[in-house]
């Protein structure tokens, strides 16, 4: 250890505080990922050893703690428990993180397949492994790819099961919170141009295509290219900006920025 930098310290004892691994394994993950913090989580949690370490006692043990008295699945009632078991608000984006894992195919439902798969994949087997993984799915939000995986995810994992489309107010909430944490400046402009425009469920496409605008286009439109190849509701918003005097002269309006 003496040999390493500070700035290489401080990583291992991240890593080591994050994931409860020993300074050895956070070192051997730290390497192999070229010292990048976020790329070691993944080499130390992809690792086979790592799910072989779950106790599957335990993990039924933990389901049926959840699972709903009536159905095999664990509902409304059992996640909520398991957020005040985690000490975790419900509301919390941390939670869609936790259901990305556990590929869970709707909101507030987990079928044991889901939940046992997705907490050996973490390595979980107990309350207490749960709540340290917490800081580290809390990370993967920092990480582009994988915002952008968990962004996707989110669609059909909010809407309402055989519908194709997402239901505006579910679709306005999740921006909300995916973008807080994103730290999209025209959120808020955005959900109320639909609201007074738009009013219909949400597509796929326009779902995906807005993530893909808010991460190249900036804020004041300045590189906005009007012909360019966005689905016509994007468009119409734009159009909604510069009219209402959101976007002036190439810049957000300051006012509107701080609202």
């Amino acid at each position: 250890m003496h040999k390493l930098s500070r700035g290489h310290r401080d990583k291992i004892q991240q890593f080591v505080a994050i994931t409860g691994a020993s300074e050895k394994a956070a070192l051997q993950a730290l390497k192999a990922s070229d010292w990048h913090l976020e790329g070691a989580f993944d080499v130390f949690y992809s690792q086979p050893q790592i799910r072989s370490l779950t106790d599957s006692r335990h993990l039924e043990e933990l389901y049926n703690r959840y699972k709903d008295p009536y159905v095999d699945m664990i509902m409304a009632d059992g996640i909520s428990l398991l957020c005040n078991d985690l000490q975790v608000d419900p509301q919390d984006i941390v939670m869609l993180v936790v259901s990305w894992h556990m590929k869970a195919a709707t909101m507030c439902e987990f079928s044991k397949q889901e939940f046992i798969g997705g907490l050996q994949a973490l390595g979980v087997d107990s309350l207490e492994k749960f709540r340290e993984r917490i800081p580290f799915m809390r990370s993967e939000l920092k990480d582009e790819h994988k915002f952008r995986e968990i962004y996707n995810f989110a669609f059909g994992w909010a809407k309402e099961k055989g519908q194709k489309s997402l239901a505006l107010d579910t679709a306005i909430g999740m921006w909300q919170l995916l973008f807080a944490e994103k730290q999209w400046p025209l959120v808020d402009h955005w959900c109320q141009f639909l609201q007074a425009h738009h009013n219909k469920a949400i597509s796929r496409d326009t779902w995906s295509q807005l993530l893909e605008f808010a991460r190249t286009v900036d804020p004041d439109l300045s590189n906005y290219d009007a012909e360019g190849a966005w689905p016509y509701l994007i468009d119409e918003f734009v159009e909604y900006l510069n009219e209402n005097g959101i976007i002036q002269r190439g810049q957000l309006n300051e006012w509107n920025q701080k609202r």
